[in-house]
């Protein structure tokens, strides 16, 4: 299964038998990429940013199923003051942060080795040496098997492998961003802070790097998609949207699909993989059943241009 599974509000509003009883169906499923970070949810109100890579590792160690699963998580953007629940505060990508924000992962996860490593956010106070430098330290004393950079723009994300491939470094070889089947409106930016769009030349840029992955989050607007309750963002408010809107749905009403699951098959199609929160089984079930929808090309035309 292409998809990633979101884990934001595991150990915290999704409680530990539940936590528990979606990872095991994932798993079960087919499901092996789990997303996480070293700050997870932080800016909840008495929550310190622990508590999902806590909640993941104790079901890894509960379960015993470390080698079956493929954990991703994230140092950066954890806040260096207590309470600060913006991003102000945020640790940054030192060389001593990333070496310590590991070993803080590792303990939380009840792992000795995390699958791919993210810069969180983009730290542009510290040179992209010392962070890649850190970073390949810990890849050759195999506590990190792969890194990836989450909220970079794509000409730093090029500068920085080019600075990898001539130090000999492991390079960025995932890149993580919000993306969905909705285009933003040229020159916003979304309300939630740290969060960076996928762009044109970040989709060209990966086309022509076979070794970059894109993981893309926020791939269904809070559930803006299917639930009346939820607002699409304003960031989409353009005539554009409501085409591909109307598109959106009569693709998923002649395949007996939701709308949710086209988003997702959509994405999957173009080797992306989609990160999906969940935080009940009936979300989990919704995503494990776009896993086997297939878009065939003329379903395919019709979503890229539905003008």
């Amino acid at each position: 299964m292409n998809i990633a599974l979101g884990t934001i509000p595991f150990g915290t509003t999704v409680g530990t038998r539940e936590t528990f009883a979606i990872l095991d169906r994932f798993l079960d499923a087919g499901g092996t990429m789990i997303d996480t970070a070293d700050n997870y949810p932080f800016w909840v109100e008495g929550c310190s940013g622990d508590e999902s890579e806590e909640a993941i590792g104790a079901w890894l160690a509960a379960r015993g199923v470390r080698d079956r699963v493929f954990v991703s998580t994230k140092v950066g953007a954890r806040p260096t003051v207590p309470g600060d629940l913006t991003l102000d505060s945020a640790e940054g990508l030192s060389a001593a942060t990333v070496t310590q924000g590991a070993e803080g992962s590792l303990r939380r996860l009840r792992t000795d080795y995390i699958d791919v490593y993210w810069s969180h956010i983009e730290d542009r106070s510290v040179p992209l040496e010392e962070t890649l430098g850190a970073f390949d330290q810990l890849a050759k004393a195999g506590k990190v098997r792969a890194v990836g950079a989450s909220n970079m723009a794509a000409w730093r994300l090029e500068r920085a492998r080019n600075v990898s491939a001539a130090h000999g470094w492991t390079p960025y070889t995932y890149i993580q961003l919000r993306h969905t089947y909705l285009r933003p409106r040229p020159g916003t930016r979304p309300a939630e802070a740290g969060h960076r769009l996928v762009s044109d030349d970040l989709l060209d840029y990966l086309a022509a790097e076979p070794d970059l992955t894109l993981w893309a989050y926020n791939t269904l607007m809070f559930g803006a998609y299917t639930r009346p309750d939820r607002s699409i963002a304003a960031i989409y408010d353009h005539p554009g949207t409501a085409r591909r809107l109307a598109v959106l749905h009569e693709v998923a009403g002649e395949l007996g699909a939701t709308a949710n699951q086209v988003v997702l098959a959509w994405l999957m199609a173009d080797g992306i993989v989609p990160i999906v929160g969940v935080s009940t089984m009936e979300q989990l079930e919704e995503a494990i059943g776009a896993a086997d929808l297939k878009l065939d090309a003329d379903l395919r035309a019709r979503l890229d241009d539905p003008s």
